[in-house]
């Protein structure tokens, strides 16, 4: 290999590197997204273009022309995906994309085990240096399988092809510790003693275990599923890198894995949710047991009287949710917005934490329809405004916006932190139906008597409301009868 190159890709490596640390700092924040997107895109270019550059070193004309194909086809489906899909369908893709770093980590492994194995004599792993590597084998194989079927069946019950609800198999938590203490005595046994039994059944161990994982998981943690399901997949990246010996496949992997803990983290702290137990599978979790049946009788509003009272309202608080992302409502919630504004009413988002399939959702989606950013606040920074809120809007949410999660210790979700859009002088509801949210626990909000419900598509009846606006006395007149 040419010294040369070799050193200007470690040091591409080390740019690459410190992009990605860049683009991870500005996704942190609204302002400065964009950027770090691009930051993330040159890394990403630049080492893509040295690993490259190395493998055009060791590899021939047929080989090359294999790995353009195979960039190639990567290429087209990635481009093609990324405008076809709707931000609805983003925390699907997601997982499903998470499914292919596991599955790339299990055929690195196995590659990794035929290396030493079809010719023991040219490998440069001997002695202790031998059985690391077994090690590595086995630890890469058994992560990547995990993450793979765990992200497939995330991206199964995200996309509605499989029941959400968790599946509580008698003795789940020992079957988990079982399925660990297994692999642990697989990969000493292999390290001693290499063979492709133990491979095989160290992949398949792993495989039902990401199933069973993610399957006990309830949908009401799905937001930290698919954040989980991105720490697993920096860590199967990095495992791949030690197999590679590729120093920037273990560094990008590490903070991808590091970055989706802590966001896995916080995310469990506020649903009040054990960051183990839903690491773990739902450890100690119990299926919901509530009636989701009706608790009341609820009251209907029309998208005049909601236009009245909008008008009529000195502060007004927007509280969003993934049906609002189904009914593609984001821009006309931004006109509805704007319109209220220059009435004088004060318009502001209450953002909770887990808002939609995936962390940040409703505020990618308010920030698509140019909606300010200081308006858009998070769970704990209005959550005391409520009570002097003269009306809220709650639109497509339902298990962020549930009382019973405070009222209710035998809920599901009990202990959950929400928005207690309940205490404003005003609640509107806008939903398709009565139907339960994607927790499936019924909500008592429904029933209360500051509510009304707006039934409908979200878009097309904040749509009647901006014209019912319209037609109501111009802008200033509200606030100056007031």
């Amino acid at each position: 290999m040419n010294v040369d190159a070799e050193s200007i890709a470690h040091a591409a490596y080390i740019v690459a590197a410190l992009l990605f640390i860049l683009s991870l700092a500005g996704l942190s924040r609204h302002e400065t997204a964009r950027q770090g997107i691009i930051y993330g895109i040159a890394g990403m270019a630049i080492a893509l273009a040295a690993v490259i550059g190395l493998a055009t070193e060791d590899i021939d004309a047929t080989g090359g022309i294999l790995m353009a194909v195979a960039v190639g086809i990567g290429a087209v489906i990635g481009l093609w995906r990324a405008k076809v899909v709707e931000m609805t369908g983003m925390p699907e893709l997601i997982a499903l994309l998470h499914s292919f770093v596991g599955l790339a980590a299990v055929l690195v492994g196995w590659n990794g085990y035929y290396e030493v194995e079809d010719d023991p004599t040219q490998t440069h792993y001997t002695g202790s240096l031998l059985d690391i590597h077994h090690a590595e084998v086995m630890i890469g194989v058994f992560i990547g399988a995990v993450t793979f079927t765990g992200s497939v069946v995330a991206y199964l019950k995200l996309s509605a092809k499989i029941k959400s609800a968790p599946l509580m198999l008698p003795g789940r938590n020992y079957l988990n510790l079982g399925m660990l203490v297994a692999f642990a005595a697989c990969t000493v046994a292999f390290t001693v003693e290499p063979n492709l039994g133990l491979l095989i059944a160290v992949t398949v161990i792993a495989l039902v275990l990401g199933i069973h994982l993610v399957a006990a998981i309830g949908g009401g943690d799905m937001p930290v599923v698919v954040s989980m399901l991105n720490s697993y997949s920096g860590w199967a990246a990095a495992a791949a890198g030690f197999l590679l010996s590729n120093n920037l496949l273990i560094t990008t992997g590490a903070l991808v894995g590091s970055s989706g803990a802590y966001l896995s983290y916080i995310m469990c702290k506020a649903m009040n949710r054990s960051f183990i137990s839903v690491i773990a599978g739902g450890f100690g979790m119990e299926a919901p047991s509530g009636d989701a049946g009706e608790q009341g009788e609820h009251r209907e509003i029309t998208a005049d009287g909601v236009a009245e009272l909008l008008a009529d309202a000195e502060s007004v608080i927007i509280t969003p949710g993934y049906g609002m992302a189904t009914a593609q409502a984001q821009y006309a919630v931004a006109e509805l917005t704007r319109k209220l504004r220059d009435r004088g009413i004060e318009v502001r988002f209450g953002i909770h934490p887990v808002a939609g399939r995936l962390p940040g959702h409703m505020n990618v989606l308010l920030a698509e329809a140019k909606v300010p950013y200081d308006i858009v606040l998070e769970m704990d920074e209005i959550n005391d405004d409520f009570p002097s809120t003269s009306v809220v809007l709650v639109i497509g949410a339902n298990d962020t916006v549930n009382p019973a999660a405070l009222e209710d210790p035998g809920s599901p979700i009990a202990g959950m932190p929400v928005l207690p859009v309940w205490e404003s002088r005003q609640v509107i509801v806008f939903k398709r139906s009565m139907a339960t949210g994607y927790a499936g626990v019924q909500n008592p909000l429904f029933f209360k008597e500051n509510t009304s419900m707006l039934f409908g598509d979200a878009k097309a009846r904040v749509e009647d409301i901006l014209r019912s606006l319209d037609a109501l006395a111009p802008a200033g007149a509200g606030s100056a009868s007031r």
